[in-house]
């Protein structure tokens, strides 16, 4: 494993243990007003999505395992769950988030906490880089013989050399992103690892008004039955 990205993981370990207490003193604030209360929900929050990417970092580590069992998944289902945990997250920042199901192929060979995690980051990404006042957009539809998950931001453009990183369906390791201020690029680093492991591919289209980020899935050999 590369030296830099082992680096990472040694400092995940380090982290989680602030970061859970952060959230809990802020759980144990003592009564407030409602602008307090607003406050302490925010750092709990904070806190928690600082610990979903420490836990995801902590996982790949534990990738070369083959820990994760891959099963028939419902793809609509997980995305549900993701937009319903940035729901709040959405209109506390005052974004829209607009979702459209095409697929016919409802099941996707895919591991759920992983694939979970890898839309989680591409929808995070995409509240982060849009501007107050526009939307995302989270869309599934089938694409050729797999399954297209896109989430859609209306940000600043990628730069190339991204793009270009992405495109070729890996990213080696986090790296900050020119128009993108407060990015490291984790939750794409995530993303790719996640998705390589899960057989899935994962890409990126610019557009002249933002970004789509895709991860394609492989159908299911028992949604594939069902469908006969």
């Amino acid at each position: 494993m590369d030296v830099e990205v082992d680096g990472i993981l040694v400092a995940t370990h380090e982290l989680k243990a602030p970061l859970a207490v952060l959230r809990q003193l802020a759980l144990n604030l003592p009564g407030m007003d409602f602008d307090g209360e607003h406050m302490r929900n925010e750092m709990v929050s904070v806190s928690e999505r600082a610990l979903k990417q420490v836990n995801d970092l902590a996982k790949i580590r534990r990738l070369e395992d083959g820990l994760f069992t891959m099963e028939p998944v419902a793809v609509r289902a997980v995305c549900d769950d993701v937009t319903r945990e940035l729901q709040y997250l959405f209109s506390y920042n005052k974004r829209d988030l607009w979702v459209k199901y095409s697929n016919r192929s409802r099941l996707v060979t895919a591991n759920r906490d992983l694939l979970y995690s890898v839309i989680y980051n591409f929808m995070l990404n995409a509240m982060h880089y849009s501007g107050d006042g526009t939307r995302a957009e989270l869309i599934v539809r089938d694409f050729r013989d797999r399954v297209r998950v896109i989430v859609r931001d209306y940000g600043p453009a990628l730069p190339v050399d991204v793009w270009r990183e992405v495109k070729r369906g890996f990213i080696k390791k986090p790296t900050s992103i020119a128009m993108r201020p407060g990015s490291s690029g984790l939750g794409l680093y995530i993303a790719s690892k996640f998705s390589r492991y899960m057989n899935a591919s994962v890409g990126a289209i610019r557009h002249r008004d933002g970004t789509s980020f895709y991860v394609e899935l492989p159908i299911s050999k028992q949604a594939s039955l069902f469908e006969i």
